[in-house]
């Protein structure tokens, strides 16, 4: 858990995103406004927070029935995701809303490609290749650094996990399955969520649809 400090400080940056960006991520009109300065409420949670992508419904039932089959049902008490950020302070919960709702109601969907299968060792996940994706994570880790756990620093390769925690005899026979009949498909990030995590099912907090 992440204790609140007694003068919580602004989250650097706001929601914009600024400069050169991949195609469909939204580039804002004006770079310079920083929210933290006029949206700082103590609104906060003592739990770290999780940030995931939304994926469109089709893609979400796909993952969601493999990981309903696949995963260990003693653990399997999340529906399948696409994990952006693992640990964001619980501290700061009002000023990432607030970024997020901005970025939300501009950014338009991002494209995806379910691209192959990847064996996690004990589990199985599926690869998706989407540079607007990773470019909007690059650009969220650039405002959000200093506040960043050394896993949330590094490059994020957007992956959905569908069978973890496995014997790895288990895990090599259903990536040679999957990956026998896979076929590449196109994919949507059409939003993202915002989760609380108190060391077992996450909690939903926020959900920040994205426009178009």
């Amino acid at each position: 858990m992440l204790p609140a400090p007694s003068t919580p400080t602004a989250l650097p940056g706001p929601a914009p995103i600024c400069g050169s960006a991949a195609p469909g991520l939204w580039i804002a009109p004006a770079c310079s406004r920083n929210l933290a300065h006029v949206f700082r409420p103590a609104h906060s949670v003592d739990a770290p927070l999780i940030l995931t992508l939304t994926l469109d419904a089709p893609a979400q039932a796909f993952f969601d029935e493999l990981r309903q089959r696949h995963f260990p049902p003693e653990r399997n008490y999340l529906h399948a995701h696409l994990t952006l950020f693992h640990h964001l302070p619980g501290a700061h919960l009002a000023e990432l809303v607030q970024q997020l709702s901005v970025l939300a109601q501009h950014q338009p969907p991002l494209p995806l490609r379910v691209a192959g299968l990847q064996f996690l060792g004990r589990g199985v996940a599926y690869r998706l290749d989407g540079p607007a994706v990773e470019a909007l994570h690059r650009e969220l880790q650039r405002q959000w650094w200093e506040q960043l756990t050394p896993q949330d620093q590094q490059r994020r390769r957007p992956h959905v996990t569908i069978q973890n925690k496995v014997a790895p005899d288990v895990a090599r026979a259903l990536h040679e399955h999957l990956a026998a009949e896979f076929e590449p498909f196109g994919a949507q990030g059409i939003g993202l969520q915002l989760w609380a995590y108190r060391g077992g099912p996450w909690e939903l907090l926020h959900s920040f649809p994205f426009a178009g």
